[in-house]
């Protein structure tokens, strides 16, 4: 199923705005700022050389820390807002290109019955004829 632009930045602010419902829960301009640096320590170059063939690129770090500074001036709704509005266009962005999402779709529900208390998950592994190692 092909979710468009809109759809998806819809989704994404939802998504998010759960994950964040109180302007404490953003990120700081300093835990931004902290982002961008690590993102130029030799480890974090190394790893980017090593799984994907180029160096990091951390000018999207600063680009976040350079609109955090840019909403200090706002009321701490607007500015958590305003936070979630661009990261879920960022989000929106990254799901519509190439990605797992090209065979899964996002759910839109939960799973019923979803995830087994323990003691239904012991007794279909003991049905199974697994051993738990537990007496």
């Amino acid at each position: 199923m092909s979710v468009d632009f809109e759809t998806a930045v819809k989704q994404e602010v939802a998504r998010l705005s759960a994950l964040h419902p109180t302007p404490e829960d953003i990120p700081g301009c300093m835990t931004l700022l902290d982002s961008f640096f690590r993102c130029h320590v030799l480890g974090s170059q190394l790893r980017t050389i090593y799984r994907y063939g180029h160096m990091a690129q951390c000018s999207g770090k600063f680009d976040d820390f350079k609109f955090c500074v840019s909403l200090k001036a706002l009321p701490e709704e607007e500015k958590r807002t305003a936070w979630i509005q661009r990261r879920a266009e960022w989000w929106a962005r990254r799901r519509l290109n190439r990605s797992s999402e090209d065979v899964w779709d996002m759910r839109t529900e939960p799973l019923s019955n979803y995830p087994l208390p323990p003691s239904a998950l012991f007794k279909a592994i003991k049905e199974d004829g697994v051993s738990t190692g537990i007496n």
